[in-house]
């Protein structure tokens, strides 16, 4: 019996681990491995208990995109817009922030599972490509415009007309990552962040989550509108004497932080 080609474990404090499971193939999205990461990110948005998920790959590579081979075999690969749930669909779906653990490479499609999650931390193994003008297919999952938001619209030309990969350095200096860190670091920091957004309170998790999001779709204007609205709404219901305890218990997470 083969192994499954997405492993997730779920960690009581409330977080789990979603790892892509094909590492003889670089991660490649194959039909079940799209299948099977739709499948797992219903059920974690179905999983109340669950509040935050960490997206990784197994292996030396994040994700190599579609599989070409399989695509090439004759096998018809539906792209994204044309499949009935894609995998972006299942993965924004999930109200809570998705941290990607980029690995490797992240190759095309893999780039764009990469920027569908809330924030990236890479190795100094981790290198992204844009491959789609080399290949022929063009990017179904946002990246002709997420990318150019992250960078910056000229560094998001050059990574897509060229097909070059970007390294991790670069990648942090232009702020398509959060942060480097050593390798055998990589899992643990993420489930630090996890944990750490979890100290957190679980409507306004998911609420700062939304309102960033939907800001960041709109204009400037309209996003200030939007919050604003949504200010009135949640700041009028909460109890001052509740905004004094919450007060102290960040008063006193900030000395612990900073004795650390």
């Amino acid at each position: 019996m083969s192994d499954p080609v997405v492993l997730v474990e779920t960690d009581p404090s409330g977080y789990a681990v979603v790892t892509l499971n094909r590492p003889q193939a670089m991660n490649a999205l194959s039909t079940e491995l799209r299948r099977a990461l739709v499948e797992a990110f219903d059920k974690l948005s179905a999983d109340p208990k669950v509040r935050v998920i960490i997206l990784t790959g197994a292996g030396r590579g994040f994700c190599a995109g579609l599989d070409l081979k399989e695509l090439g075999s004759g096998s018809r690969i539906q792209v994204a817009s044309s499949e009935p749930r894609s995998v972006l669909e299942a993965m924004a779906d999930f109200k809570g922030p998705i941290i990607g653990a980029i690995n490797g490479s992240a190759v095309t499609g893999g780039f764009e599972l990469a920027l569908a999650c809330d924030l990236l931390i890479a190795t100094p193994n981790t290198r992204f490509a844009d491959t789609h003008a080399r290949v022929g297919l063009m990017p179904g999952w946002g990246l002709s415009q997420k990318l150019p938001r992250l960078i910056g619209i000229n560094r998001a030309k050059e990574v897509s007309f060229t097909g070059n990969f970007v390294s991790a350095e670069t990648a942090n200096a232009w702020g398509l990552v959060n942060r480097v860190v050593p390798a055998d670091q990589l899992i643990p920091v993420c489930r630090q962040l996890a944990a750490d957004m979890l100290t957190t309170l679980p409507h306004m998790l998911s609420g700062m989550k939304k309102v960033i999001d939907d800001g960041y779709a709109t204009t400037f204007g309209e996003g200030m509108k939007m919050e604003r609205a949504l200010s009135r709404k949640t700041n009028d219901a909460v109890p001052p004497q509740e905004v004094e305890a919450r007060r102290a218990d960040i008063r006193a997470r900030g000395k612990a932080q900073t004795k650390g």
